[in-house]
């Protein structure tokens, strides 16, 4: 299992065109992943949980992948987060 926390820098947070963004790319992995903020855990796989966390620019998440791409998945993952959506509105 591998682990990341990552802090949001989206200036809107994780709303619905990112939460879906990240959804797709979640599925191209054949590992569990979840995302963490604060105490709540949710599958990273559904954007309705995804939602529910109430994401905003400058929260930290924590990403966890356990699986067979477990390296890639989280490689990716990050990059997405820390890269392709920092600026996404």
């Amino acid at each position: 299992m591998l682990e990341k926390s990552v802090a949001i820098l989206n200036q809107a947070g994780f709303h619905a065109r990112p939460a879906s963004l990240f959804v797709r790319e979640v599925a191209k992995f054949q590992s569990q992943i979840t995302l963490r903020k604060g105490v709540r855990e949710v599958d990273a796989k559904s954007i309705l949980a995804l939602m529910s966390l109430a994401i905003q620019q400058h929260d930290v998440v924590t990403l966890r992948v356990e699986g067979t791409d477990e390296a890639e998945a989280l490689q990716s993952l990050v990059e997405l987060l820390e890269n392709a959506m920092a600026d996404f509105t």
